[in-house]
């Protein structure tokens, strides 16, 4: 965890971050692929005070990520979502929606300094009581989202992460991985 002093774990994050360096392993029927890929990623501050029950203090960044794939320009990955971070227990949050009728709420730990440095690291897996994953019928049916975990990494102006979602699809267990190195453009 953090030091005495209270380190905002998100302010690091805010702006606008573009990298062309992503890799995306995806399952498919036959021969699973990798695709690389570039991206924008735009974090922003939310604006107001977020308090619940009158004890709970948080703060959050809306994001909201493109990805598109080299080989062809064609978008392949659409999320909006929040960090948010308790401030009484220094507990890191990532709400996301993906159009493809996936939504979950996943927690974990961060580590931040004085520079802006920040590492973080959230999970949530399938029909967890805290930190779950919501799917479409067809998802659960087609494309199951089994458990999830992403890290971020920010330093400076360089931001690396790395996503897993492990998957039930094509009738066998995948582990579907994204990675990229963002830069700070804005």
């Amino acid at each position: 965890m953090n030091t005495a002093i209270k380190i905002n774990p998100l302010l690091g994050l805010i702006g606008t971050w573009q990298g062309d360096k992503g890799l995306d392993l995806a399952p498919k029927p036959v021969e699973d692929e990798r695709n690389p890929y570039y991206e924008t990623l735009i974090i922003e501050p939310v604006d107001i005070a977020i308090e619940n029950a009158e004890t709970q203090e948080l703060t959050a960044v809306k994001y909201f990520q493109v990805v598109r794939e080299k080989s062809n320009d064609k978008v392949s990955h659409n999320e909006v979502g929040y960090w948010i971070w308790d401030n009484n227990t220094d507990t890191i949050m990532c709400s996301l929606s993906i159009p493809r009728g996936l939504s979950l709420v996943a927690g974990g730990e961060f580590t931040a300094n004085e520079a802006g440095d920040v590492s973080i690291e959230v999970n949530a897996k399938d029909g967890d009581a805290e930190w779950g994953i919501v799917q479409s019928p067809f998802l659960k049916e087609k494309a199951r989202t089994l458990s999830f975990k992403r890290t971020f990494k920010v330093e400076g102006n360089k931001l690396t992460y790395k996503q897993e979602m492990e998957l039930a699809i094509y009738n066998k267990s995948f582990n579907h991985v994204d990675s990229n190195v963002l830069t700070k453009v804005d």
